[in-house]
């Protein structure tokens, strides 16, 4: 009888285990998603927005700021939805091209025997937008 105790004790063990396991793989996979798409978002509004008139002028690139952050938060909210997520922007120089962007992701919460746990994701990626090759004159 003492045996089988230890069996059933071995199988509670080993779910509640599988159970935080499955927790933290949840939140860390959400995590490297979340930071590679703001990467290429933030990439493809920057080029978005150069002003191609001032580039053909002066030889220099200037992105127009209002046109990236349309540009990104439409190409971001395609992707996701925006009601679990806080997009800030700061730091956004036109010329030369810097543009630095802050997601925070509002996840569940979990509940954990009687407590209640929530994580709120940080992810902050700075950008700068260069020109390869010579311009020609």
């Amino acid at each position: 009888m003492k045996e089988s105790y230890w069996g059933y004790w071995i199988v509670i063990l080993g779910v509640f285990v599988l159970m935080i396991m499955l927790l933290i793989s949840n939140v860390t996979t959400t995590n490297t998603q979340d930071y590679y798409l703001i990467k290429e978002v933030t990439e493809q509004a920057m080029v978005d927005a150069v002003d191609l008139s001032y580039y053909r002028t002066s030889g220099e690139l200037k992105i127009n700021s209002d046109k990236f952050v349309e540009s990104f938060l439409r190409r971001f909210a395609e992707n996701v939805s925006l009601n679990t997520y806080k997009v800030d922007f700061y730091g956004i120089y036109e010329a030369p091209p810097k543009v630095s962007v802050k997601v925070t992701t509002k996840s569940g919460s979990y509940n954990v025997g009687s407590s209640s746990e929530s994580f709120d994701i940080v992810n902050k990626v700075d950008a700068i937008l260069e020109l390869d090759g010579k311009a020609t004159s």
